[in-house]
């Protein structure tokens, strides 16, 4: 029998890289991509006594014919199969909605949300041929509420989780699951620097290993009496999560006008 295979963008450092080399570490085939070749050939180098087996790739997320052929490629490696797809590659830029250049705004967008439409669709023929398979999206409580100072970043996580939730329905009958992950702030180079009114509010306090090992339970199977697709990471996420669905809306508003200081 083939071992389990799991593909990852955004695999050479932080989120990606943790999630990587804990597949590793758990028997996966471990198909990590990223734009960062260094990244990547360290992270060959220290998975390389782990269990598992990593293929490392140039992928630049908002290249869709790259996304074909990568994973044309690591199907290839892996008798066919393609167990989970990690969608994490993202970028984070915060400060003023109008001072910020059109061309960060759309940068954003192109590898938080377009990345997301291009791996997913790239993958579903290798999905649907390989028994409950499962996409991970890397979403963020900045989708919970519109964040001051994180306008399109959140507003791409707010796609990503519509994305999620439709294709977790409309790929069911494929035995496709489709999951999103919500971490808050995590300390990564991404977050390195950034100084807004809500990470001054809550701190910057969840590490990769944290976001890593919640990915790596969220692909268990386990039987649940109900169907989950959203997982918050951290004590901080499940609140904020758990009080915008039982909170009135004005009440949701109020506690994120006063974390973010606005």
């Amino acid at each position: 029998m083939t071992r389990p295979t799991v593909f990852i963008s955004g695999a050479a450092a932080g989120i990606g890289r943790a999630t990587a080399l804990k597949f590793a570490a758990s028997g996966y085939l471990v198909g990590a991509y990223d734009i960062d070749e260094t990244g990547l050939a360290s992270l060959g180098k220290e998975a390389a006594s782990l269990s598992g087996r990593v293929v490392t790739g140039i992928l630049d997320v908002t290249n869709s014919d790259q996304w074909e052929t990568r994973l044309k490629e690591f199907v290839g490696e892996g008798d066919g199969r393609l167990d989970i797809l990690i969608n994490n590659a993202g970028i984070l830029a915060a400060g003023a909605f109008e001072d910020m250049p059109l061309s960060v705004h759309r940068r954003q967008i192109d590898i938080n949300f377009n990345g997301v439409i291009y791996g997913t669709l790239a993958a579903f023929p290798y999905l649907k041929d390989t028994a409950g398979a499962q996409v991970v999206n890397m979403c963020s409580a900045s989708a919970i509420y519109g964040q001051p100072e994180l306008v399109t970043y959140g507003a791409s996580k707010f796609a990503v989780r519509g994305v999620t939730e439709a294709l977790d329905l409309e790929w069911s009958k494929y035995d496709i699951s489709v999951k999103a992950m919500w971490p808050l702030f995590v300390q990564t180079a991404m977050t390195q620097g950034v100084s807004t009114g809500t990470t001054s509010s809550l701190g910057i306090k969840l590490t990769v290993k944290d976001v890593s090992d919640a990915i790596f339970d969220a692909t268990r199977p386990v039987k649940r009496r109900l169907h989950k697709v959203h997982f918050p990471v951290g004590l901080p996420s499940k609140a904020l999560s758990l009080g915008s669905r039982f909170s009135p809306a004005w009440l949701t508003r109020e506690v994120n006008r006063r974390l973010s200081h606005t």
